[in-house]
């Protein structure tokens, strides 16, 4: 199973979105509630922001590889999940 890191704002609308998804995924699947999951506020945590490619949140990287950047949708977000599955 792979660590799940998500680059998130706390102002974003489609960050907290994202999370509400996320939260439907978890509830609705108990794989899910193994994965292993960062929540990395850009804002707040620049220099760790700034090792990373990317440009929009949220942003989704499994394993290390970025998977998702940007808008989500409930369908996006559950690939993600699959993929640290």
């Amino acid at each position: 199973m792979k660590k799940i890191q998500m680059f998130m704002m706390p102002s974003c609308p489609y960050c907290r979105a994202a999370l509400g998804w996320m939260d439907d995924l978890l509830a609705g699947d108990p794989r899910y509630r193994e994965i292993e999951f960062e929540m990395i506020d850009e804002t707040a945590h620049p220099d760790i922001a700034g090792r990373y490619d990317y440009y929009y949140v949220p942003t989704f990287f499994v394993g290390g590889r970025k998977l998702h950047e940007g808008a989500a949708s409930p369908g996006k977000i559950k690939r993600v999940f699959d993929a640290a599955l």
